[in-house]
């Protein structure tokens, strides 16, 4: 009877199988994740960066870093390593002798298939005087000679090989197991078990619970649980939080304290060194006694901050520690930012308790900005550039030049820049131009309607306001682009007249303002034109040949002269308005007396009738189309994930490479709330739309909001457009839909019909009676 029999591999042949496979899914896994990118590409980049970004900390860093690093030739030789033994198994793989084989009687006759009864016995009795033990051959070859010899003759025997493989009939089912023999063997027994229970009783559990316990103790950002606890804290309790009080509970984190981050380090020289820091910064609320900020990790890493804003030199050994506290810093008020606006959500779902104040989280955003541009709140945006000091500024806040912003220096004429800017270089200020001109510019669009409704351009109360903003990247030296295209034709009249030139450059328009107001004050005077005369020219002065102004009677004559002009073009202006009259006059008598038949009002009645439903399904039909697209693109966006490598920013003293971000929200500056949650834009590249999404006011009325976008790494480039929202009151909710009401004739030409059927099933059952 057919059985299961299990056995180890004593030959090592099936071992050398389980163990090319698991090198296998190892090495090749690990090739595609681990093996260093091609540092040629990363060197380009770096090439690429180094005429603006060459100055920059981060840029310095890198370099270093890359020459001094062994980690990526480690990684190419532990993988070679891997390869190396994975091809060596495999070769050797390759070599074994398949130890199952089909048996065949055939072959050990040595017969060709389908011979004959005769031939096989003639066969078997020339192998059998050569094999037979008697006649000094081998006994296991004739045992294998003469069960091939009564496979074929022996019609049992026969019937079972045909069916089961073998002549013997059905065997037991062997199953290998690909380990070698002495792992089971009685004298390796303890061996394997002391080393099976240190495998799975010790390193398993001591691995798994040490990623178990540190990866409770973060969120998903990498946050330790303690520090959101600590920002929660001290933003309820302090909803409206100034810069200096921000940096204090910034500087709190868990993630400066040694007991609580590894990275973080307390050194015997900081007793020396941070005390001298803090008489050169002066005061920064030493005395105070509430924790943590009295403690020595906060006291530390708040000097080191405040010394990295004020641009101070540091010690060796705190540099490497101010490094650390300047690197963690914008993710730690990232978090700041989200437990404020989570405090808003509760306190506007729940109450009870004062939300923070916008200017709170503001704060938090400003304070991001200086810390990645090493600036203190009050210092001039032009300090990011290179080679300004502060002994440079005076040059640009002249009366003559007025330049407190990156962009008033873009808005400059290049003679008047370079004037300007005479204290540097040739090669120093094409650095600077260069710099300026990898700045963002960003253009904000927006639009306001409420999806899903039947008007989404019907703000009604309670109603959920999307606001689609469309946020477009350009580089600022598009914009310098743009402003000397607009100055060449000034440029031309200047050369001409001076004074006219003049005229234009002061009224000119900057690329990023906003024209509205200009447009609205044309439309105002072009309406006041229109109801008010034509202002008379002022006489002009002839001069004589002599340079004498001439007699009285001259400017008497001009004088008169304009006089009349003046009266022939009112009269021309009033006969032209009484012929319009007169004309409209006749057309609507024509109109009247063309309308008087019925059949004719009818018509063009049916006509206009038919016109109003055409564009009303025109304009539904479009309606349904940017509904539809609007939601392909939401779910396009929901599917697709964008890479957060954007652009890198110009920081002259942050010490890691920082990309573009920006936040974009809504904001109630007169009440100081916040209307939608900040949005953290991270993929902004070229183009980038954003979705922001608020609750309207539950009272109507005019509401005046400002849709905000700040950059994370910059000063002076933060935009506000205001957003104007009209809300109205909501519509009653109807009690009976129009489509349930059915008239009654409809309900009685259904009862008839239903009447009728029953009676005719009747007369049919009649019949078949």
């Amino acid at each position: 009877m057919a059985g299961q029999q299990f056995q180890y591999d004593d030959s090592g042949n099936t071992f050398f199988y389980f163990l090319t496979s698991f090198v296998g899914l190892i090495v090749i896994p690990a090739t595609y994740y681990l093996w260093p990118r091609d540092q040629n590409a990363e060197q380009l980049r770096l090439k690429s960066l180094r005429r603006v970004h060459g100055r920059c900390l981060w840029y310095r860093l890198r370099l270093m870093k890359s020459q001094q690093s062994i980690v990526p030739t480690l990684k190419k030789a532990a993988l070679l390593f891997g390869w190396a033994v994975f091809l060596l198994l495999a070769y050797k793989v390759s070599k074994l002798d398949r130890e199952y084989q089909e048996y065949n009687p055939y072959e050990v006759l040595n017969l060709d298939p389908g011979a004959s009864l005769s031939e096989i016995k003639k066969q078997y009795r020339v192998l059998s005087l050569k094999f037979h033990p008697d006649k000094g051959g081998d006994e296991s070859t004739f045992m294998r000679i003469a069960k091939a010899y009564a496979a074929l003759t022996n019609e049992q025997s026969r019937q079972n090989w045909e069916t089961y493989g073998n002549p013997d009939g059905p065997g037991a089912t062997s199953f290998g197991i690909a380990l070698p023999a002495w792992i089971v063997d009685q004298k390796n027994s303890m061996l394997v078990l002391l080393v099976y229970g240190l495998a799975f009783m010790v390193i398993l559990p001591v691995v798994v619970g040490t990623w178990w316990y540190r990866s409770i103790r973060y969120s998903g950002d990498q946050i330790l649980i303690n520090t959101t606890q600590l920002f929660m804290h001290f933003m309820y309790k302090t909803p409206n939080m100034n810069m200096k009080r921000l940096a204090m509970v910034l500087t709190a984190a868990f993630e400066f304290d040694p007991r609580s981050n590894k990275e973080a380090t307390i050194r015997p020289t900081d007793n020396i060194e941070v005390p001298q820091l803090i008489r050169e910064l002066g005061n920064i609320n030493v005395k105070k006694k509430e924790p943590p900020f009295c403690y020595p990790y906060s006291l530390k890493a708040r000097v080191l901050v405040l010394a990295h804003l004020a641009r101070m030199d540091v010690s060796e050994e705190l540099e490497e520690d101010q490094r650390f506290v300047v690197r963690k810093s914008p993710a730690l008020l990232q978090e700041m930012i989200n437990v404020g606006c989570q405090l808003t959500m509760m306190a506007n779902s729940r109450g009870g308790f004062h939300a923070p104040r916008l200017v709170t989280i503001e704060n938090c955003m400003k304070l991001t900005q200086m810390i990645v541009q090493g600036l203190q709140e009050s210092k001039s945006p032009l300090l990011q550039l290179p080679h300004f000091e502060e002994e440079h500024l005076r040059y640009c806040i002249s009366k003559k030049y007025k330049v407190r912003s990156l962009q008033d220096l873009v808005s400059l004429k290049d003679s008047d820049r370079r004037n300007m800017l005479r204290f540097l270089g040739e090669e120093k200020y094409d650095e600077v131009l260069a710099v300026l001109a990898s700045f963002p510019h960003i253009t904000m669009d927006t639009k306001l309607q409420v999806l899903d409704d039947e008007d989404s351009n019907n703000i009604t109360a309670g109603s959920i306001v999307t606001v689609t903003v469309t946020l477009t990247r350009k580089r600022m030296s598009e914009v310098f682009e743009k402003e000397q295209d607009s100055s060449s034709p000034c440029l031309t009249e200047e050369a001409a007249t001076t004074e006219e030139a003049g005229d234009v450059s002061k009224t000119k328009t900057k690329v990023w303002q906003n024209k509205s107001k200009g447009a609205k004050k044309t439309a105002k005077s072009k309406k006041k034109k229109l109801t008010k005369k034509k202002a008379t020219p002022a006489p002009v002065k002839p001069k004589q040949a002599n340079g004498s102004v001439a007699g009285t009677e001259v400017v008497a004559a001009a004088a008169a002269a304009a006089a009349a002009a003046a009266a022939a073009t009112t009269t021309t202006t009033v006969k032209e308005e009484e012929d319009e009259a007169s004309d409209k006059g006749s057309e609507s008598d024509e109109g009247e007396a063309n309308k008087d038949s019925p059949s004719e009002r009818d018509e063009d009645s049916d006509k206009q009738s038919d016109t109003e439903v055409d564009e009303m399904a025109g304009d539904d039909e479009e309606e349904w189309e940017a509904l539809q697209q609007s939601i392909q693109r939401r779910e396009r966006a929901l599917l697709e994930t964008k890479s957060k490598v954007t652009h890198p920013v110009y920081s002259l003293y942050f010490p890691e490479e920082k990309h573009e971000w920006w936040w974009l929200y809504i904001a109630d500056r007169r009440d100081q709330t916040l209307v939608s949650m900040p949005y953290h834009v991270c993929t902004l590249k070229d183009t980038e739309e954003v979705e922001l999404k608020f609750p309207a006011p539950s009272k109507t009325g005019n509401y005046q909001y400002s849709v905000i976008l700040r950059s994370d790494s910059y000063l002076g480039l933060d935009q506000i457009k205001p957003l104007k929202l009209e809300v109205h009151e909501a519509k009653a909710m109807l009690d009976n839909h129009p489509q349930w009401d059915i008239p009654d004739t409809e309900e009685e030409d259904e009862e008839q019909e239903d009447s009728d059927g029953i009676e005719e099933s009747e007369d049919d059952d009649e019949d078949n009676d």
